[in-house]
């Protein structure tokens, strides 16, 4: 019996120990401001305008880590291999709120347009898209889409696509499901603002709206090599995109922010 409870006792020790060493091992919060971030190791999801920005920080010390989804970057801050993550405000938020040992800094890290990109092969399909915007704009669905993924009102309007016409074929969109609430999975379907706006400029164009999931800096080669008819993940205009791609009218603004530690 008494080496029963020894055994107890030092394995409880041995628990607490190993324990407060994990936690002694993640270093405390040193990125207060963008004004922190030379010689910081930054996450950033590869090919995305965050790792564009990080980018600028290397010749000032800073190193990045580049990651091919944002859910890894986010486990690398938590454990203490980066100092902090660029990422978007909207899948930021999501993440700050489903991690309390984590948050947002106050200031914007950068303000940024979304768009949709398309062959430069393509000039049709991105005039059509365009004008498809410009209804949805005008008649207030991508204000009602947005509503529904981010503010008080979250969940209360749904788009809901009433079209059965497919003559015009089929609208192939490349994403990258991880980036919550623009594209993510809701089990074993692809939902969010772009999927959402996607759907309803298909509906406008009588197409069937195809959806599927690949690594983020797979989109813009998908769409180049004809695989997708368009790229839609929280895309930013860039001039290494404009050589490559051509973009559709703008239909979201978006902020970049800094992730850190909450202590």
């Amino acid at each position: 019996m008494k080496l029963k409870k020894l055994v107890i006792v030092v394995v409880t020790v041995l628990t607490v120990a190993f324990v407060l060493g994990a936690c002694a091992s993640i270093p405390a919060n040193a990125v207060f401001s963008a004004d922190d971030l030379p010689g910081k190791t930054i996450g950033v999801q590869q090919g995305t305008t965050g790792a564009i920005y990080a980018a600028d920080y290397e010749e000032l010390g800073s190193q990045v880590e580049n990651y091919t989804k944002t859910t890894d970057a986010i486990q690398a801050l938590k454990q203490g291999k980066v100092d902090c993550v660029i990422l978007d405000s909207a899948p930021a938020a999501v993440y700050v709120a489903q991690n309390t040992d984590l948050t947002i800094l106050p200031d914007p890290f950068a303000v940024e347009d979304y768009a949709i990109c398309v062959s430069k092969d393509n000039a049709a399909l991105t005039a059509a898209i365009n004008g498809a915007l410009a209804n949805l704009k005008e008649s207030g669905v991508i204000d009602q889409i947005v509503a529904n993924y981010i503010g008080d009102a979250a969940g209360q309007s749904p788009y809901v696509s009433s079209n059965a016409d497919f003559s015009g074929g089929t609208l192939h969109m490349a994403t990258e499901a991880t980036f919550r609430p623009y594209e993510y999975y809701d089990g074993n379907k692809i939902v969010g603002i772009d999927v959402e706006i996607a759907q309803a400029i298909a509906d406008i164009l009588k197409m069937e709206l195809v959806v599927e999931d690949m690594a983020f800096d797979s989109i813009i080669p998908a769409v180049v090599s004809g695989k997708a008819n368009i790229g839609a993940a929280g895309m930013t205009i860039t001039e290494d995109r404009l050589t490559q791609v051509d973009f559709s009218d703008v239909y979201a603004t978006g902020t970049q922010v800094i992730i850190v530690r909450a202590k």
